[in-house]
């Protein structure tokens, strides 16, 4: 991969930068490395990088499947023209099956009723719905309860059998995929075999089972059985950060995303003057700090002020006071900075900047959220490494 374009474009008033090469190259790495097909998750808009975009690029890295969690998301893929195996899990009792199975897309069901919602609408179209069952090994989210497993899968048959749906899929989601030192995810793996035995004794020849994500799928080879899903990793960022044993070094994943932005003003402050709302910081001696025109309806964490850093006239330059609904304070020391320069927030780390790992940490959270909740009045810009040049495709950025 090229060195990214991002800060070689024009500077706006503050806009996501996306490096398509990025995802493309991330998602060939691991299918590389995993030997395993893979499903990349691209929900929740792409986990803020833009749900056609990502799912796009991730099909020319190689993915096998994609994988998203509402309806619309599934729908928008398949308008935005992708048509590869595509597997739906959130599908409200209320939503209608009917347009998905028309897009062809393979649907989740977690109990008798979505069962027999999926063949009712299979049936009125004259179509065979592609279910995959989904079983709750110990996260106590979507999924059967085991307790219930076998009725679920007892149903699956007999609609298999009368040619009212086919099982593609059985599968189930790690707790705490990130700490193998947790014995809950060898319980799980446990768990799931039997589930997966009982639907073999029952006659179920599913195409695929998955259990792994991002963290699974790195540090319990065991469990990377016939796919693995890869959401967080794909994005190039770390699903597991820290954790001894890991592979992630080696890998070579780069970032995508690039949180970039004008630098709107600049001025000194004296010794004893407070920063933002409620002075939590007060400078010490006098010092010149920036204006970054971005804040928390962009989705920055509020308590990322005081923690924080930001990238300015090449180097970190600590974020000072609270995070404002669209203003961030940063202390610019004694360097010499004019209003319009540039600020990158966060970025791959390659020259120093902070990463979204670095802003999770200063956060408190996982860098999942930093990355998915970005936005607000923010416009997402993709550009793409490997031709260095920008993306004609460019959007606001809803949240």
């Amino acid at each position: 991969m090229s060195p990214s374009p991002a800060t070689r474009a024009p500077l706006r008033r503050a806009e996501i930068v996306i490096d398509l090469a990025a995802i493309r190259h991330n998602v060939s790495r691991l299918r590389e490395y995993l030997r395993t097909p893979i499903m990349t998750v691209v929900k929740a808009d792409g986990y803020g990088h833009g749900l056609v975009e990502a799912g796009r690029a991730a099909r020319e890295g190689g993915a096998d499947w994609l994988g998203v969690a509402s309806v619309d998301e599934a729908l928008a893929l398949r308008a935005a023209g992708d048509q590869g195996r595509l597997l739906a899990w959130l599908i409200m009792p209320s939503e209608p099956a009917e347009d998905l199975l028309v897009a062809d897309i393979d649907v989740t069901a977690y109990t008798v009723a979505d069962l027999e919602k999926f063949a009712a609408a299979g049936d009125a179209l004259g179509r065979t719905p592609r279910v995959q069952l989904k079983v709750d090994t110990g996260l106590a989210r979507g999924g059967a309860a085991f307790a219930d497993w076998s009725n679920l899968v007892a149903m699956a048959r007999i609609l298999e059998a009368e040619g009212a749906i086919r099982v593609t899929g059985i599968w189930s989601h790690f707790s705490a995929g990130e700490n193998p030192a947790d014995p809950i995810s060898a319980l799980q793996e446990k768990v799931f075999g039997e589930a997966v035995a009982i639907a073999e004794q029952a006659g179920l020849r599913p195409e695929v089972r998955h259990l792994a994500n991002s963290a699974g799928a790195l540090l319990r080879p065991s469990a990377r059985l016939d796919l693995v899903r890869v959401g967080v990793a794909t994005y190039g960022i770390d699903p597991a950060p820290g954790v001894d044993g890991s592979p992630w070094a080696e890998l070579g994943l780069v970032p995508a995303m690039t949180v970039r932005a004008e630098l709107a003003l600049v001025k000194q402050i004296e010794a004893g003057t407070g920063v933002s709302y409620n002075h939590t910081w007060v400078a010490e001696q006098p010092t010149t700090v920036g204006l970054i025109p971005v804040g928390y309806a962009e989705g920055i964490q509020r308590r990322a002020g005081n923690r924080a850093s930001a990238w300015v006239a090449g180097a970190r330059r600590p974020v000072r006071g609270t995070v404002c609904m669209d203003q961030i304070v940063v202390d610019l020391g004694d360097t010499s900075v004019e209003p319009g320069a540039e600020v990158v927030l966060w970025g791959t780390g390659a020259d120093g900047e902070p990463t979204a790992q670095d802003w999770a940490e200063a956060s408190e959270t996982i860098a999942y959220e930093i990355v998915t909740r970005i936005g607000g009045r923010m416009k997402r810009r993709y550009v793409d490494s490997d031709q260095d040049t920008d993306s004609p495709s460019e959007q606001g950025v809803d949240r």
